[in-house]
């Protein structure tokens, strides 16, 4: 089936903004992760630079942490908001699409690694919350931060057995 053509498809574009919960939501949810990111730099002040909330197209709200040894390597680590699945995921990036397959070939062995497709925008990409409860937002960012501690830290010691 051949796609629509943008005209054909600006009635149901406006019709989902025609109520203004889409653009309410989208707000709450972007507030959410900046929310995060401020305790994400409190928490961990020293350890990780944490850069600010950027926005994807409509589909990923997202901050970066890098460390001296993520920096070291060309590696960030990112805390994604997935808007199409609302969820919050982590992401190992590369600064070059280049450093990212060069770590894509390294890790296939990962669990977390996909071996047969990388991911276009990481190196792997892991769900952090798959449910996140938005009505209890203290619960939701103390889930992220259970999560992302584990998880690092098994990133990091992955990334040092494989240099």
């Amino acid at each position: 089936m051949p796609d629509k053509s943008l005209n054909d498809r600006i009635t149901a574009y406006k019709q989902a903004f025609a109520s203004g919960e889409i653009q309410a939501t989208y707000q709450s949810l972007v507030g959410i992760v900046q929310g995060l990111r401020t305790e994400f730099s409190k928490k961990y002040k020293g350890e990780f630079s944490v850069a600010s909330v950027m926005h994807g197209y409509i589909d990923f709200t997202y901050f970066y942490l890098q460390n001296a040894y993520l920096k070291s390597h060309q590696l960030k680590l990112a805390i994604v908001f997935n808007h199409q699945h609302a969820r919050f995921e982590l992401w190992l990036l590369g600064q070059t699409k280049e450093v990212q397959i060069r770590y894509w070939e390294k890790l296939k062995g990962i669990p977390w690694v996909n071996p047969t497709v990388m991911p276009e925008y990481s190196v792997f990409d892991v769900t952090l919350l798959a449910k996140p409860d938005f009505d209890d937002i203290a619960g939701l960012s103390a889930a992220v931060h259970t999560a992302f501690g584990a998880l690092s830290a098994q990133i990091f010691s992955t990334l040092q057995a494989y240099g």
